[in-house]
């Protein structure tokens, strides 16, 4: 099915939940590609595996994979992890890479039609054709198949990084990501606003300006401010003057305290702090502790080996009372220039 050329999701009571509410299913594509990891990719493997049986403890995991031969190794290296496999589903869908929350289905949801879930299928192009997207492309659409889902199309191009919501009406986003020309050339703010009001169900957009050192795709929302409720935000902010990222940090924080939400209250704001900048091989990589994802059983939080993972996983811990905030070491990830966040997208239940 697909419902090209219709109304728009918001028109027909569709929305995009908060992260927070309740999962089916969380969505994964598995690393495979040496070139988002040069030289290290093997390193990675412990903290992907562990980051799955954490998810598997309150929902299922649905698994991208290229071919049987991947599915069998998965499978035996999470088995050997002690991973619940019960809560795990492979698919045979070839991508090239492993970023879902990008590539992957946004689904929608309507409590009240009669298909109470749909898949936005995105346009995506690797960040501005840096890298190649053709397999990731198809992701949402053979999702959608495979699930047996109608499927809307806005020939755009958005990446679910981009984007974060409090599930209230109220999406917040990056000037630097959505407005760079690699992305919608022909689309000025007014017109990109409209696609996002249209086809994520939203009342509201706040737009905060730069995202942090290192960060290749031009300013994520998701490494920098994160809704914790309808009402609080958490942001990252950096101590140290001297830090490439104290001028942009202050500035997004400075947007924030202006803003008010779709019922009149101010938005709570709670500063998470950086961790210490990471170098490898020379490059700095983009750490932040905003890249955690809020499954059903845990927020998955991700850990550098500094002195702020403890602060950092306490300020979680108390935004999130209902669930355990889980630390898991990132510094070998987080060459590939994501964590946690980037790697996932939730399937709402309905």
């Amino acid at each position: 099915m697909n419902l090209r050329n219709t109304n728009s999701p918001l028109k027909n009571g569709y929305r995009f939940p908060a992260e927070w509410e309740k999962h089916a299913a969380t969505w994964l594509s598995y690393p495979h590609n040496e070139n988002s990891w040069p030289g290290r990719i093997q390193n990675i493997f412990p903290a992907y595996h562990q980051f799955i049986k954490e998810l598997s403890r309150g929902e299922v995991v649905n698994i991208n994979v290229n071919d049987t031969l991947m599915l069998d190794h998965v499978k035996e290296q999470l088995t050997a992890l002690g991973t619940d496999m019960n809560n795990i589903r492979f698919y045979i869908h070839p991508t090239n890479d492993a970023w879902c929350r990008d590539h992957g289905p946004a689904f929608l949801i309507n409590p009240d039609a009669k298909n109470k879930l749909l898949v936005v299928n995105w346009e995506y192009n690797a960040w501005g054709n840096k890298y190649p997207y053709e397999l990731d492309n198809k992701i949402p659409q053979l999702i959608a198949e495979k699930l047996q889902l109608p499927v809307i199309s806005p020939d755009i191009v958005m990446e679910g990084g981009s984007v974060d919501f409090n599930g209230k009406g109220s999406l917040i986003t990056t000037k630097a990501c959505l407005l760079n020309p690699n992305r919608n050339p022909k689309l000025n703010q007014t017109q990109i606003e409209t696609y996002l009001y249209d086809y994520y169900g939203v009342h509201q957009i706040i737009w905060l300006n730069e995202g942090v050192d290192g960060d290749d795709t031009n300013g994520h929302v998701d490494d920098i401010c994160r809704f914790v409720n309808e009402d609080t935000v958490v942001t990252v902010v950096e101590k140290d003057k001297k830090d490439f990222n104290y001028k942009p940090l202050q500035e997004n924080l400075k947007e924030l305290q202006k803003v008010r939400l779709i019922n009149g209250k101010q938005l709570n704001i709670i500063e998470l702090p950086m961790p210490e900048a990471l170098y490898i091989e020379d490059q700095r990589v983009p750490c932040s502790y905003a890249n955690f994802y809020i499954a059903n059983a845990a927020v998955i939080v991700p850990v550098f080996g500094c002195k702020t993972d403890e602060i950092a996983l306490d300020i979680l811990a108390e935004c999130f009372t209902d669930r355990m905030v889980i630390g898991i070491d990132s510094s070998e990830i987080i060459w590939g220039l994501g964590s946690f966040h980037c790697l996932s997208q939730q399937q709402p239940m309905v």
